[in-house]
């Protein structure tokens, strides 16, 4: 894809999966922070961040990924397409091929007024775990908005 100005809303994100005997599985990450401390399924998602401006949407989602998990897979990425997000945000996805352990994990942090107007700022991990699911857990854990790239990589690896 061509560079271009990355409006604020645009986001890149890559899906690192693997074959094993029990079928396909994905890596999702759970995300850090208060608000999704206590929850499980429905808030699991693809590492993805914003895309920075001059940078295209694959250099974008392999930054994303290596900031927000600590590993930088290797090899050929497919396009997944991108779907637009039940809070308006547009997400560009690509799916590559690979095994990591994830308990070698290791993620970025973000800065948040926390508790909620009390001017002290604390520190968050971006994600605060990453596991490998398989496709049917996956689509049970996952944002409802993300579904979407999970069936397109089963007919794409299906090909």
């Amino acid at each position: 894809m061509a560079r271009r100005a990355a409006p604020r809303n645009v986001s890149a994100g890559l899906l690192l999966f693997r074959k094993t005997g029990k079928g396909l599985e994905v890596l999702l990450g759970h995300p850090g922070g208060p608000f999704w401390a206590r929850k499980d399924d429905g808030a699991w998602t693809i590492p993805k961040g914003l895309i920075a401006q001059s940078e295209t949407p694959l250099a974008a989602a392999k930054r994303e990924f290596s900031e927000e998990t600590g590993h930088q897979p290797r090899g050929r990425c497919t396009a997944l397409g991108e779907a637009r997000q039940p809070g308006g945000k547009l997400v560009i996805v690509f799916a590559i091929e690979g095994d990591w352990d994830a308990s070698n994990f290791s993620s970025n942090m973000f800065s948040m007024e926390w508790p909620p107007k009390s001017g002290q700022l604390g520190e968050f991990p971006e994600l605060d775990r990453a596991e490998w699911f398989s496709l049917e857990e996956a689509e049970r854990r996952i944002l409802k908005g993300q579904v979407v790239f999970l069936k397109r990589l089963k007919e794409a690896v299906s090909l």
